[in-house]
């Protein structure tokens, strides 16, 4: 039943959101076990603390493929934390450690502008409006640490991928969420968000409500209604493991070797490649399913 007093869908601040994610590569790269990485963790507790949520640090170490330990940090922040009824919202917030995609130039330093920061940029500016205004419904907005320390190449596993998301699925408190939906790589020019096999999988009924509502939006372009093959990412964990159905909002390009972004685990992967549009696009369409949950008008 439609909730006559619900909030109303909030317009998302695309400038809010750049800034958000310009913050994020000022500290420079968020490589595990650095100072970086440990100063932007606690602006991030910091900025969810500011914004209104309830927020619990998950600290936890991680073996990664090359043997080195890891020091990892699932941030999350919990609106209307008394709710039972909940949604997850994630992006990791970590950045590559090697620009292995550009073999000519492998030891360049990766940013991870887009490749991190602007899904955490999304969410920020969502976890702002949220403060601002909060409906009628638990949202628990969670910055997945350790995702992108994973072995490439045809030998790599799938599990080397993720580790922050894998603790996270493993160690859930509290209740269980309806669904999740994951921002990752959300800041490139003219993005295209396509429906991958492992979302459609776990979260069918997800896939065509979140496509149909950026259709209904003027989102399309962005949204198209096309399907990718599998991709190993942070949903895959928290689907299998955890059991929310939980899909990806991933910018994925057919015309590239790697099928997405060029300036992907690069060291391209600046500030400069970021498009406000495109954050606004997938800020404003995951902005609208939350609200239009809480509301009952989905």
């Amino acid at each position: 039943m439609p909730d006559p007093n619900a909030k109303k869908v909030p317009v998302f601040n695309m400038d809010s959101a750049y800034a958000y994610v310009a913050a994020q590569v000022a500290f420079g790269p968020r490589v595990p076990n650095t100072p970086p990485h440990d100063r932007t963790a606690a602006w991030l507790a910091d900025k969810l603390k500011a914004l209104g949520a309830e927020v619990e640090e998950q600290k936890f170490t991680a073996t990664a493929y090359t043997g080195t330990e890891l020091r990892g940090n699932n941030i999350i922040g919990r609106f209307n934390p008394a709710m039972t009824d909940r949604i997850l919202l994630c992006a990791h917030w970590d950045t590559r450690h090697i620009a292995d995609s550009d073999l000519a130039k492998p030891g360049d330093v990766v940013e991870g502008a887009d490749d991190g920061a602007s899904g955490v940029g999304v969410l920020l500016e969502i976890a702002r409006q949220i403060g601002l205004s909060t409906p009628d419904i638990g949202v628990d907005i969670v910055f997945l640490d350790l995702e992108d320390y994973g072995e490439s190449g045809g030998g790599g596993s799938a599990e080397s991928w993720g580790l922050g998301a894998q603790y996270f699925a493993r160690n859930l408190s509290g209740p269980k969420h309806r669904y999740g939906i994951l921002l990752d790589m959300v800041g490139g020019k003219n993005a295209r968000f396509l429906q991958d096999a492992v979302s459609r999988h776990y979260a069918p009924q997800l896939v065509d409500k979140v496509w149909k509502q950026a259709a209904a939006m003027g989102y399309g372009a962005y949204f198209p209604m096309e399907k990718r093959g599998n991709i190993i990412d942070d949903h895959l964990f928290i689907n299998q493991i955890a059991g929310i159905p939980t899909i990806d909002i991933l910018n994925y390009r057919e015309e590239t070797e790697t099928k997405f972004v060029a300036h992907w685990h690069t060291g391209n992967d600046g500030i400069d490649v970021i498009d406000k549009r495109s954050l606004r696009a997938a800020g404003q369409v995951v902005t609208a399913i939350v609200y239009r949950e809480a509301a009952g008008t989905l």
